[in-house]
């Protein structure tokens, strides 16, 4: 393990909020103390102006049971979880909040709020989720996407996936990311539909279809991470070893990779829900205080990003 970089890369990615206005936050039932912790918690390093969403006495119960100071945050007062997050999409959909994060309540209930039809925070893409992930074994932040939400991606939604990727990438002051899209080996073959997506992908970002990155696929894992290993297979590329995203075949592989990254190598993942109207903090009990805090500051970076993009659009 490599201590200097385990302790540089999220500190380096909480030194570029600097300087950055706080961003207002609807924080959907934060009703347990890690919950409710880690929103004051980002709240105390200036990163959110937190605005708590759910049972107004049960927060406050909560908040003097483990000795979170709440100050003067804001409080909307919901009967319920399944309230909490509707409430919370509702503060989003009207301006008073640019970031959405998850409290206490289910994943599942929390999305259901934003994928709602006519009450939701839809776009044209499809939602997808990102790992950001501090590997003490490799040289930068690593994106790995999708691990959490899209089970079987189609093509079309492997494109979106990937271009939430790259969008998440550039408000992290990359200009053009590096995409390794992973199978279980380098060839494409018929047998293994993936193999068949990635290259695929590949040809939509050489036709326009996919900008802003360089993409190659397919790879297979320690092609992608090795530039050994790939010359070894004779594979010319300038992704391999260097990639800045890795884009997975399906949700299980993703899942399993995030897992053995954080379990086997000591990573710290932080982790966000891109494709929506506004950046969505996913948290996990499990989760670090590092780990919690680097989740929100993604998220207050992509939140600037697109504050930037819809002013260049007026």
């Amino acid at each position: 393990m490599n201590p200097v970089i385990q302790a540089t890369k999220y500190d380096e990615l909480l030194e570029k909020c600097r300087g950055l206005d706080p961003v207002p936050t609807a924080v959907a039932h934060p009703c347990e103390a890690t919950a409710l912790s880690g929103a004051m918690e980002a709240a105390g390093k200036k990163l959110i102006v937190p605005i708590l969403v759910g049972p107004a006495d049960r927060i406050r119960e909560v908040a003097g049971k483990n000795a979170i100071a709440l100050g003067n945050v804001r409080i909307v007062d919901a009967p319920h979880s399944h309230g909490s997050a509707m409430a919370a999409v509702k503060l989003v959909r009207e301006g008073q909040a640019e970031i959405l994060m998850k409290g206490s309540l289910h994943t599942d209930e929390l999305l259901s709020a934003v994928v709602a039809k006519d009450t939701g925070l839809r776009t044209g893409r499809r939602i997808s989720h990102v790992f950001i992930m501090d590997v003490p074994t490799y040289h930068k932040v690593l994106i790995v996407t999708d691990a959490a939400i899209n089970i079987a991606p189609t093509l079309e939604d492997k494109a979106d996936i990937c271009r939430n990727a790259i969008d998440l990438a550039h408000s992290l002051g990359l200009s053009r990311p590096k995409v390794a899209i992973l199978t279980a080996v380098e060839t494409v073959t018929s047998k293994m539909p993936a193999t068949l997506d990635a290259a695929a992908l590949c040809k939509m970002a050489e036709r326009g279809q996919i900008t802003g990155a360089v993409l190659d696929g397919p790879l297979a894992f320690d092609n992608a991470i090795s530039r050994e290993a790939a010359e070894i297979k004779g594979i010319t590329s300038e992704v391999a070893g260097d990639p800045d995203i890795l884009l997975v075949p399906d949700l299980e592989a993703g899942n399993i990779l995030a897992k053995q990254l954080t379990f086997l190598a000591h990573a710290d993942s932080a982790g966000l829900v891109l494709g929506a109207r506004v950046p969505i903090i996913l948290t996990s009990r499990a989760d670090t205080v590092r780990a919690r805090i680097a989740s929100c500051a993604v998220a207050v970076r992509v939140a600037h990003a697109r504050r930037e993009a819809l002013q260049a659009a007026h």
